[in-house]
């Protein structure tokens, strides 16, 4: 199930999803409970990944340093791309 392995593990789940994913697994959902539940923490853990970087970009975007540093990457790849004048064109 995944390039480590896998590992036997036990959790309680509420009765409602327990119906919902054996009702989902039978009808083609996933191969089995395990790749279900694997399925469901794998999209969970991207989501989880998604919002810090997300919130790392916000907070990014109020950091005067790195908008700095971002303006003068934007300069510097603007004049490679001919769009500004080189500086020893000036």
């Amino acid at each position: 199930m995944g390039e480590g392995g896998s590992r036997k593990v036990t959790y309680s789940l509420p009765e409602e999803l327990l119906g919902e994913m054996e009702s989902a697994v039978r009808d083609g959902a996933a191969p089995s409970y395990s790749a279900f539940v694997a399925e469901a923490v794998r999209e969970r853990l991207e989501r989880l990944r998604e919002r810090r970087l997300a919130e790392s970009f916000a907070q990014a975007g109020e950091d005067p340093l790195f908008l700095e540093d971002v303006e003068e990457t934007m300069e510097a790849f603007a004049a490679a791309d001919g769009l500004l004048p080189r500086e020893s064109e000036e």
